[in-house]
Order: structure tokens, then sequence, then C-alpha cells
């Protein structure tokens, strides 16, 4: 049984399909345009409102931990309070010196407690003050991003709802678009697509030239001649006649409305 053998394109059809390639990336990029940078400010906004969020859970679990050491604080300085009236007390009915230093020093171990305490007091205060309001300025400007970050989020779901379908087509027709294109060429043209700005692999040349570069007289008869693939000598593009790119748009605008 013969094997099955692909059918090679000649070099015309080949840049046929690359002008067609090219035109539905052209139409993708306008699209993408379209949204601008909306998509990374996005991102960006999303990533600081994170970062405020998780300021915000520290400032507030600092908060309650210094809350509760101060309640304990105020705990510990009652319970002094009472030891101190306690051993005073029981320093009236000593019986001998020994047991009345021995009481002096724990009224002076409870007075050392509380002065401690007053210390994690303080501090607890000053920094429950600072936080609550690092707070309160996080939480400004969490509610100020978030009402950014709402309307950037419609404003790109708004683009993406108008444009959705028209990328979706568009995507399936590239599909169908690279399929036509020989897995040489393909590849060469991914790779100018990924290094040149505009994404502008396949040009027309037009009065000499093709992207802003002078182009030999002898490589533009190759060029009309439309058997061999050109690439420009100063940006690799590949540069195909005017009349055989117009024609392929003009023919993509009748039957697809592109």
């Amino acid at each position: 049984m013969p094997t099955a053998r692909k059918k090679k394109t000649d070099v015309e059809d080949q840049l046929r399909a690359l002008v067609r390639l090219q035109h539905i990336d052209n139409r993708i990029d306008q699209i993408q345009k379209l949204r601008g940078d909306l998509p990374a400010e996005i991102r960006d906004l999303e990533d600081e409102k994170a970062g405020l969020e998780t300021r915000l859970d520290n400032y507030e679990e600092e908060v309650q931990e210094q809350k509760v050491a101060k309640r304990q604080a105020e705990l510990d300085i009652k319970e002094a309070e009472g030891l101190i009236d306690k051993y005073e007390e029981q320093q009236l009915e000593v019986r001998n010196n020994r047991e009345f230093d021995a009481l002096t020093k724990e009224i002076e171990s409870q007075e050392e407690r509380i002065a401690e305490a007053e210390e994690t007091i303080e501090e607890a205060e000053e920094t429950i003050e600072s936080n609550e309001g690092a707070i309160e300025e996080t939480q400004e400007r969490l509610d100020e991003l978030e009402t950014v970050l709402d309307e950037k989020q419609d404003e790109l779901e708004e683009v993406v709802d108008d444009t959705e379908d028209e990328e979706k087509t568009l995507e399936e027709l590239r599909d169908e678009a690279s399929e036509k294109v020989d897995s040489r060429y393909l590849k060469a043209y991914s790779k100018l697509r990924d290094r040149l700005r505009d994404g502008r692999a396949v040009v027309p040349l037009k009065r000499g030239a093709a992207a802003g570069f002078a182009v030999p007289p002898q490589r533009q008869v190759e060029i009309r001649k439309r058997k061999t693939v050109v690439a420009c000598e100063h940006t690799g593009r590949i540069i195909v006649d005017q009349d055989l790119y117009n024609e392929t748009v003009d023919e993509m605008k009748e039957t697809l409305d592109l």
C-alpha cells in the first residue's frame, strides 16, 4: 500500500498563508491593545490589596495580643496589691525580726511585680494606640484601592465582553491559518513575532521599502516574482509583494469580514 505523502504547497501559496496569519494576528493584537495595561494594573492592585490585608491582620493580631497582656498585667497588679495588704497585716503579728524581714522581702517582690506590670501596661497602651492608628490608615488605603480595583475590573470586563466573541473567532481562524503554513516558515514567523515589538513578521513591499527599510532592486524583483521567501536583511521580517498582500487581505475581508 503506497505511503500517503503531504502535498507540498508552492511558495506563493505559502506567502499568502503567511499574510493571512499575519492579518489575523494583527486583529488579535488590536483587541489586546484595547485592553491596554488593564490586566497588569489589576494584578498590581490585587498584589497590593493582598499585602495590605496581611498587614491589617498583623496589626489587629498584635492589638489583641497587647490587650490580653494589658488585662493580665492589671490582674497581676490587683493580685500583688492584695498580697501586699496581707503581708503588711502579717507584719503586725510577727514575733521576731526574721519573720518581719521575710515578709518585707515578699512585699518588695510584689512591688517589683507591680512596677513590671505597670511598665507592661504602658508599653501595651502605646503599641495599641500606634497600631490602631496604622489600622485606620491601612483600612483607608484598602478602601480606596478596592474602589479603584472594582473600577478597573469593570472596565476590563466591559472590553472583554465587547471583544470576546470576535477574539474567539479569530483564535479559531488562526489555528486554521497556521495549519496551512509550512512548519519551518511557521517557526520563523513565531520567532519574529516574539522578537519584534509591533509583532509584524510579514510586511508588504511599498515603494521600494519594507517596514521603513529600503530593499535593494534585485531583492525587489525576487519579491515580485513570488518564487522565494525573502527576509529583510535589517529586521528579518518576511517581505511580500504589495499586490499579493492586498489581494490576500481583501479576500479575507470578503469571505471572513476581517
